[in-house]
């Protein structure tokens, strides 16, 4: 197989440190020296890594109320979010990504103006902060906490991964965020701007979530890089919510990993790692998304236009609508 035509990749298993941001992105530039000692190129963190995922809180809400505490609980929240791009977050990624030679998929809280939204951003070791993606629609209580996003920040950018021989390899990137992988028409549309390296930060750490990898993998005929969380009671405020209050302790499991990286014909080529934090590497071979097409491409010949229409609708338009 040749190598000429590959990028290594790795997925971080890791998480937030107690809402702060420094000690965060401390973690983050350890694991990105992590991934680059084992020859990545490309290095993908969790879903809401700089941030932090709220597990277990309600944010004083029920229908029809909103308690005062609760507003103090999103004032913190708020004030753990990170502005994109223009923050001193960002440009310290930038940092980590020129430092290390690793191009950075990774998940944060963005707060504009008084709004959050669960966010990925893309950071080039050489042209720095690209892109983002918002959370397109968020699941169930994260609907309290974090806005919508849309048709704007839906990029799928060319990436050129710089080679020790001297050429350079090109792989088009994307990020679905948790269970925005639900959502057949988004990798629909993903697949149809050439996805290659299908890049899923989440929280997600239920033994079905393999599946929905795997299926993803195989339909897009793609690889799969899905980075999960792994945290405990210890990585949180210590009023944080957690799953039993009479029962606290530091080395409860909050979020319970669940990483891996799958290749374009579903096949695992590292973890599922579960149980502890870590790094996952893995020599992605871009050859093998177009054996995979051969029988199987879901937006070209194995599609049916004439049966079935799709296409995204634009913002101007559906605003106006």
């Amino acid at each position: 197989m040749s190598a000429t035509n590959t990028i290594r990749a790795s997925v971080i298993q890791t998480c937030t440190a107690a809402y702060s941001i420094p000690a965060t992105l401390n973690r983050m530039e350890y694991y990105a020296q992590v991934a680059a000692k084992a020859g990545s190129q490309l290095a993908v963190f969790p879903e809401a890594f700089v941030g932090g995922y709220p597990k277990f809180s309600a944010f004083g809400v029920v229908v029809g109320d909103r308690a005062p505490e609760g507003r103090d609980e999103y004032l913190r929240y708020w004030n753990s979010a990170i502005a994109v791009p223009a923050s001193d977050a960002i440009h310290r990624i930038e940092a980590i990504s020129r430092d290390t030679g690793v191009f950075i998929v990774v998940g944060v809280i963005e707060k504009d103006i008084g709004t959050l939204y669960c966010t990925v951003v893309f950071v080039d070791p050489v042209h720095g902060y690209l892109t983002k993606h918002r959370k397109l629609l968020p699941t169930a209580m994260e609907r309290v906490i974090w806005g919508q996003g849309d048709a704007t920040t839906l990029p799928v950018p060319e990436v050129s991964f710089q080679q020790k021989e001297g050429h350079a390899v090109k792989a088009k990137l994307s990020a679905t965020i948790c269970w925005e992988n639900y959502m057949p028409l988004l990798r629909t549309y993903y697949y149809s701007q050439g996805t290659q390296i299908y890049c899923a930060p989440t929280v997600d750490s239920r033994p079905v979530w393999q599946h929905t990898m795997n299926h993803i993998a195989i339909e897009g005929r793609c690889f799969v890089l899905a980075a999960c969380q792994f945290a405990q009671e210890k990585d949180y405020p210590a009023d944080h919510a957690v799953a039993d209050a009479n029962d606290r302790n530091p080395s409860n499991v909050m979020i319970a990993g669940g990483s891996v990286i799958i290749d374009p014909l579903g096949k695992v080529l590292a973890g599922p790692l579960l149980g502890k934090e870590g790094v996952l590497t893995a020599d992605l071979h871009l050859d093998d998304i177009v054996r995979g097409k051969f029988d199987l491409d879901v937006v070209g010949h194995y599609a049916r236009p004439d049966v079935f229409e799709f296409g995204l609708v634009p913002p101007r338009s559906r605003s106006a609508a």
